[in-house]
């Protein structure tokens, strides 16, 4: 495996409607193979573009979908989701279960996680960086 990073669906999106040039900056100096998403990012993807109606942001999805590797959800990130899940409630700081199933992946792929959703610095195992700034 090359891939070193996950985008969430916050980084995804920004990335598909290139609403950020320090995240267009970074993604130049990336080759594409070491950039991954989970499925449960393209699912949000896929919805968010079936949502739209738009069949320009339909097609702009796909072609983003096909310059990514995109990893299934597996028992490994399962695994990871019950003992993370626990622990944040166990902590008080609960995510959304879709949040939640990213970090976990991100941690059963041990990769690093591109986000600018500050909410995931509660999960101290989890390397993020935000390259929106």
């Amino acid at each position: 495996m090359n891939v070193r990073w996950l985008l969430d669906t916050n980084a995804a999106s920004t990335t598909i409607n290139k609403k950020s040039a320090a995240m267009d900056r970074h993604l130049r100096k990336v080759p594409m193979a070491e950039l991954g998403i989970s499925a449960v990012t393209e699912a949000e993807l896929r919805y968010g573009a079936a949502r739209s109606g738009s069949a320009p942001l339909q097609n702009t999805v796909e072609q983003f979908l096909l310059s990514v590797t995109i990893f299934a959800w597996d028992s490994e990130a399962a695994r990871e989701y019950g003992e993370l899940r626990t622990a944040l409630e166990r902590a008080g700081q609960v995510l959304g279960s879709l949040d939640t199933m990213i970090a976990a992946h991100a941690l059963a792929l041990g990769v690093i996680l591109i986000t600018n959703d500050q909410a995931f610095g509660r999960i101290k195992r989890l390397k993020v960086e935000d390259w929106t700034k």
